[in-house]
């Protein structure tokens, strides 16, 4: 299959798409986004790789970020982790205070800001320095140690971050959540404003991709059935009260964040990523959902 032709057709099937949507303004930091900007890269398990667009431009991660977490979670916590988040869709949007006061301060899934957040607070008390561990956990599977996060995204999210302490403040109250409040935000804040391209975040899912197994250093990161795990959550929860709408129209385990990139897996072939800043109503990337969708209708490959 020529994935490059594939690729460049469908940078030309979106160019419409890229003038609709709004970037994320409720983060400050995020206001400016160039929406004209878009990179996709892809990455197959023999090694082979293709790109399109401006593939080196560096975004915050935002939300793809809890893919990592959850995965250094379940390695450490396995199944004794659905005791402290669940893993049904939320239906509701992804910051949602209702459904987790109904649910007495237990998230409905590690996808939305609540289980994220638990997810954080979790890691936390096993490691005090707990943004060290994910962020030298993604400069490994992504192969490139330059990896890093900035410092002003990160304080333009504590600032603007009402809803978001409203949420833990509230599972605080449940007594689900076990560390200083101040310390687990300031590591979601900081895991949230990674810095990565579209090339360095495909290359990072390809774990996944593989079972669990990097097909670069071919080592082990999670077993099967953590890797089945992981994706099944990224195909039902990975985009909010969209995912519905997301596999329907993809059919691929994926998730987004607001900073416009949307990273994706299909098992036993390739990895994944596309970045667009400006976001749906639903605040997942709206060219970069629409290339997906072009994706797997020119390969033919879907996981249905």
């Amino acid at each position: 299959m020529d994935y490059q032709a594939i690729l460049e057709s469908i940078y030309e099937d979106i160019q419409p798409y890229l003038s609709q949507g709004k970037v994320a303004t409720y983060i400050p930091a995020l206001a400016n986004a160039d929406t004209n900007s878009f990179a996709m890269s892809l990455n197959l398990l023999d090694g082979r790789s293709f790109h399109v667009g401006q593939t080196q431009k560096l975004f915050s991660i935002q939300s793809i970020s809890k893919v990592f977490t959850f995965t250094l979670a379940l390695q450490r916590y396995d199944k004794e982790l659905e005791k402290f988040v669940g893993h049904e869709p939320s239906g509701n949007p992804f910051n949602s205070l209702v459904q987790l006061e109904y649910e007495r301060g237990i998230a409905r899934n590690p996808f939305i800001n609540a289980g994220a957040i638990t997810i954080t607070d979790l890691l936390t008390s096993a490691n005090k320095e707990v943004f060290e561990e994910i962020l030298s956990f993604i400069r490994t599977i992504s192969h490139d140690e330059s990896i890093t996060y900035d410092p002003n995204i990160a304080q333009s999210e504590a600032k603007s971050a009402y809803r978001n302490y409203a949420l833990i403040n509230m599972m605080k109250s449940f007594e689900t959540i076990k560390n200083p409040i101040e310390m687990v935000m300031d590591t979601y804040f900081k895991q949230c404003s990674i810095m990565m391209n579209t090339e360095q975040l495909s290359k990072s899912m390809l774990f996944l991709a593989n079972h669990g197994i990097d097909p670069i250093s071919n080592k082990s990161y999670v077993d099967i059935s953590r890797a089945k795990r992981i994706q099944a959550l990224m195909l039902t929860c990975g985009h909010y009260d969209a995912s519905g709408d997301f596999a329907f129209r993809v059919g691929l385990p994926g998730k987004s964040g607001v900073g416009g990139g949307i990273v994706a897996t299909m098992p036993n072939h390739f990895s994944v990523c596309v970045y667009s800043p400006a976001l749906n109503a639903n605040g997942n990337s709206l060219a970069g959902t629409k290339a997906l969708e072009l994706l797997t209708t020119k390969t033919g490959l879907s996981i249905f």
